[in-house]
């Protein structure tokens, strides 16, 4: 039986989804298996829009795909169509994979980024790529991470959401739209527990479940009833209580505790499919699809 492992940035920038079975291979989503010379066991994996990465048990980070920019953290710039170890013996416990960086989070809490920097995504203080992990600035500890398009969030023990890269539209969330080459607290004084960075916004979910979101906003992404850009967090309209939530490129979804999932952003019906699928298999429930094509704006539900 096939778990359904992904991050929240497999949905958002993957171009072909990756699943790991209960054994812990790889299969891409036509069913073939993830080649490799020696089988490696993953725990978990988190595709971007050109590479993807897992992780094993032990906390080992392997990354496959277009390394053009560092993304793959093994010291080259060379692409790999199999596996090959992040450089640095760094045990992580979490990796998420944006556009055409990476990050991962280690037991400590601490994080580490290696890809593409031209817009500070990888919160290191500077805007040159990296090759290998490097240490996200500020010495502040994170209980998750969520890699976006060209910026980066995490969420502290605390609750605390802080965010670094590129920020013209506001997805940092900290009021400005000035890029950050290190970690900004988003305003507001929210408590979180799960923050998903998309294309160019942020969504994240408070203690109580509301959903929050700010940043680019000209297809309703920020799901507040307007297309106008939010530089800092503002409520999801509709009054709802989520358990989860996950950002893709224009869209964002979240599904209830009762297993009840709700779209807002751009209406790329196909799109949606792909995810209402993957997120009522999580829940254990059929994925019923909307028909609506104006779905962009204002939340629907599904």
């Amino acid at each position: 039986m096939t778990r359904w492992l992904l991050a929240e940035s497999d949905v958002a920038f993957a171009a072909s989804l990756v699943f790991v079975t209960a054994s812990g291979a790889l299969v891409a989503c036509g069913g073939e298996k993830v080649a490799g010379t020696t089988p490696i066991t993953f725990a978990s994996v988190s595709a971007g829009s050109d590479h993807t990465c897992g992780l094993t048990a032990s906390g080992t980070a392997y990354c496959w795909g277009s390394d053009a920019y560092g993304a793959l953290g093994d010291g080259t710039t060379t692409s790999s169509g199999t596996p090959v170890p992040v450089a640095g013996a760094l045990t992580f416990t979490a990796l998420s994979v944006g556009a055409e960086h990476t990050c991962g989070l280690t037991r400590s809490g601490a994080a580490y980024c290696w890809g593409h920097n031209n817009f500070q995504a990888l919160g290191d203080g500077t805007a040159t790529d990296r090759t290998t992990p490097a240490p996200v600035s500020g010495g502040l500890t994170f209980v998750a991470l969520s890699a976006g398009l060209t910026h980066t969030c995490g969420l502290a023990a605390t609750g605390a959401a802080y965010c670094w890269g590129q920020n013209v539209y506001g997805a940092l969330g900290d009021g400005t739209s000035a890029d950050r080459s290190a970690p900004v607290a988003v305003t507001g004084g929210l408590t979180f527990t799960t923050l998903s960075a998309g294309g160019l916004y942020t969504c994240a979910l408070t203690t109580a479940g509301a959903a929050y979101c700010w940043g680019f906003n000209l297809y309703g992404e920020v799901g507040d009833g307007t297309t106008t850009g939010r530089w800092a967090p503002v409520a999801v309209s509709g009054g709802l209580s989520f358990a989860s939530l996950s950002t893709g490129y224009d869209h964002a979804c979240a599904v209830t505790s009762a297993g009840v999932a709700y779209c807002w952003g751009v209406a790329a019906l196909p799109r949606f499919s792909a995810i209402l699928a993957l997120l009522s298999a999580w829940h254990g429930r059929p994925p019923s699809l909307a028909t609506d094509s104006a779905m962009r704006e204002t939340m629907r539900l599904i």
